[in-house]
Formats: structure tokens, C-alpha cells, sequence
């Protein structure tokens, strides 16, 4: 069907073309009322005339239809005008050279206004309102969303980023030292194998954002950790050896801490949340608690589904919530949120995200942290560690402490 219609503007546009250059001498030429009226066979101009051509206002028809109705400029297009296309799209636009190149149309889809090509397809930057009030603002090609945009639904969610043939993929970030970076480590910041390594605080900065993914980074890769989550539990009888300590060393450093359970799916969430609060120092200012979820599809499978898995997820909330007085992170990865977080809106409305995304694009979801790669590399540790940026900037990042941390 589009190619279909991309075909027939071109015709018209042809026979446009063929008619508008031809010279006065081979039409019917009639003056009337001021106007001058052309015939040849089917189409007919009426409208003003200068050395031969089409000049000033004036309408092309070709039988019943009118296939132009606006400004000339010796026998071209030139200025604003309308027309309408093989879906019978009123297009009020602007043509240049006998070419479109911005116009507005409006059909039971809704409506649209911007840049156009010769073929009456969006192209360039243009804006989309629906008769739901959804709307897209950004770069278009070939009739779709492609390029930079942000588009705002009628339940008030605003998307900005980046667009790919009317597909949303997302905000692409430029990494400066402007932003807000942090570090989560575990065990395996110290152990190595058979190896160990201690992590020298009095050193610690980013000097390397990982190579497992494109990035747009801005002058040299040289960041302060502002902030570093510990894991401090797992299951119901896993603790990381080295969390209290480093807890210590990073606070002694002014770095924000907090610490994260990494969740089991083979035992009580309630057990694990009070496993998680027994071995856990919680500090006023801290950051507030994460629930690392990284269950496989096998895992999940076992436990019932989805279903029972949100559950026993809202019971870790619900107890270290109240425990802390903070609204707990949900720490999952972009495969998670594509596969299984569409059963439970009220998680993803209700809770900020710590995803684990390693692309280019930043994630669409309410999104606090993004953990962007897993090999980024931090001067005084030695083992690579997952690198982390905050969605927002300083003020952002202050008015998230002041309102999230434990008090």
C-alpha cells in the first residue's frame, strides 16, 4: 500500500511538472475576470500569468481534482499553497522549487505538521498529535519516527531519546564529568580465585567505563565515585565477608553507601528480608536498600511463575521498607523488565529502578540508577567493577537524598 501511494504522488507530480513548464502557446488560453484561464486536455490552470508561466496565485486541476491551489513562481510551486495526495490528505504546505517541503495533514489518525518530502512523507522534524492526545515531537524519515524525539501519552509519560523506524530506543547519554557515577562491589572486588586484593579508599575513581558497549564520552574518563552499594546478604545464609569493612573505609571517604540482598528463589522472602536486616548497618543518609533480582526462566518456572516470584518480591519490600523507614531499589536487568515486569505495573509504577543495561540507550523505565557496564575499571581496585550513573544530575541527585535516603 505505501509503496503504492509513494508511486502515485510521483505521477502526479510528473504530470504536475509536464503542465507547469509548458509554455502558454501550446494551451487553450482564455483571460478572464483579471485571471487567465489555461486548458490542456484534462488539466486546467486558472491564475495568474507572467512571460508564459504560471506566476502569483493561481489553481492547477486535472478533471475534478485539484492538485494545487497557491503561490507560483515562473511556473514552479513557490510559497504556500494546498494540495492533497492519493489517501485524499488536504496537505496546507510550503513548496520550494516545485518541491514540498513542510506541510500539515489531518486524517482519522490524527494529525501531522512539519517537514515533508516531495512525496508528502514526513521527513525531518515534524509533530504527531492523535485524537487520544498522545503526542510525538522529533525527526521523522520515510513516515516514521526516526532520529531524536519525545512523544508525551495521554496517561502523561514522557519518552525523549532516540527513535528507529516508530521504535523507542531509548536516551542516549554523554558521558561527562558532569554526572553523578557510583560503584557496587561484593566479594569479588577483593577475591580473585585463590587471590586476594584489598581495595585502597584513599584512590578510588573511575578511570575506565567498560568496553562491553558503545558509549559517547566527552574528554577524559576521570570520575569521582560519588556514590557505592555493598552487597551485605544472600538467600538466608550468604554474607559478604568484606561488607562491613568497606562500608566503613567508603563512608570514611564521604562516598554515599548502601547495601543490597541478592534474592533467592529457594527460600521464604520474609526469612531473607530478616536475614537482610540482622546483618546489615543502616546509617542515617545512607542509600536506601536494594533487592538484587536476577532469577534465570528455569528458576522462575520452579517457583510457579511470575506470579508467586512479585510476591515474595513485595514481602522483601514491604518488611526492609518498614524496617528502614526508606522506599527500597528494585535492582533487575532490561531482559527482566521486557519479559516479566509488565505483570506487576504496580512495581514499576511504585518503585524506583536500578537496571542492568549494558547499551547505548538508557532504559525506559522510572529509572534512579543504571548499571551501564560490568568491566569498568576503577583506580585502587584491582578486578573490574560495574559502573553505575544516576539519572539525573546535582540537583537531582540532591533532592534523591534528601527524600530516599534513611533518616
Amino acid at each position: 500500500m505505501f509503496n503504492i501511494y509513494k508511486s502515485t504522488i510521483r505521477l502526479l507530480y510528473m504530470v504536475f511538472i509536464a503542465v507547469a513548464a509548458a509554455t502558454l502557446g501550446s494551451c487553450r488560453e482564455v483571460a478572464y475576470d483579471g485571471q487567465t484561464i489555461v486548458r490542456r486536455g484534462n488539466t486546467v490552470y486558472q491564475g495568474g500569468v507572467k512571460d508564459g508561466k504560471f506566476n502569483g496565485y493561481g489553481q492547477l486541476s486535472i478533471g475534478d481534482s485539484v492538485v494545487y491551489a497557491g503561490e507560483w513562481r515562473m511556473g514552479k510551486r513557490w510559497g504556500k499553497g494546498v494540495s492533497h495526495d492519493s489517501l485524499h490528505h488536504r496537505i496546507v504546505g510550503t513548496w520550494r522549487a516545485d518541491t514540498l517541503v513542510s506541510g500539515q495533514w489531518t486524517d482519522s489518525t490524527g494529525t501531522y505538521s512539519g517537514e515533508m518530502n516531495q512525496d508528502a512523507i514526513a521527513c525531518g522534524h515534524g509533530y504527531f498529535a492523535d485524537p487520544q492526545r498522545n503526542l510525538y515531537m522529533g525527526q521523522w524519515y520515510d513516515g516514521m519516527r526516526t532520529g531524536f524525539g519525545f512523544d508525551l501519552s495521554m496517561k502523561k509519560h514522557i519518552r525523549v531519546g532516540e527513535w528507529l523506524r516508530d521504535r523507542y530506543l531509548g536516551e542516549r547519554l554523554e558521558y561527562t564529568s558532569d554526572r553523578i557515577y557510583g560503584i557496587d562491589i561484593s566479594r569479588f572486588q577483593h577475591d580473585v580465585g585463590r587471590k586476594h586484593y584489598p581495595i585502597d579508599w584513599s584512590r578510588v575513581r573511575i578511570s575506565h567505563l567498560g568496553k562491553i558497549s558503545r558509549k559517547h564520552v566527552r574528554g577524559n574518563v576521570d570520575y569521582p565515585i560519588s556514590f557505592c552499594y555493598i552487597k551485605s546478604t544472600e538467600g538466608t545464609s550468604i554474607r559478604n565477608r568484606y561488607y562491613r569493612a568497606d562500608c566503613t573505609a567508603a563512608r570514611g571517604r564521604g562516598i554515599k553507601v548502601g547495601a543490597y540482598h541478592f534474592f533467592s528463589t529457594r527460600s521464604s522472602a520474609s526469612a531473607q528480608a530478616q536475614f537482610f536486616i540482622r546483618n546489615t548497618s543502616f546509617h542515617k543518609g545512607d542509600l536506601p536498600p536494594v533487592l538484587d533480582v536476577e532469577p534465570t526462566h528455569a528458576q522462575i518456572k520452579k517457583m510457579g511463575g511470575p506470579e508467586p516470584l512479585f510476591r515474595a518480591v513485595r514481602t522483601w519490600l514491604r518488611i526492609v521498607g518498614a524496617h528502614t523507614g526508606t522506599r527500597p531499589v528494585l535492582y533487575i536487568s532490561q531482559n527482566f523488565v521486557n519479559r516479566y515486569l509488565p505483570s506487576a505495573p504496580d512495581l514499576k509504577h511504585d518503585y524506583n529502578i536500578w537496571i542492568a543495561r549494558y547499551g547505548e540507550y538508557k532504559p525506559d523505565v522510572h529509572l534512579v540508577y543504571w548499571q551501564l557496564c560490568p568491566d569498568g575499571r576503577v583506580t585502587g581496585i584491582r578486578p573490574e567493577v560495574d559502573i553505575n550513573v544516576f539519572n539525573g544530575y546535582k540537583n537531582e541527585y540532591r533532592d534523591f537524598l534528601s527524600k530516599e535516603c534513611i533518616k
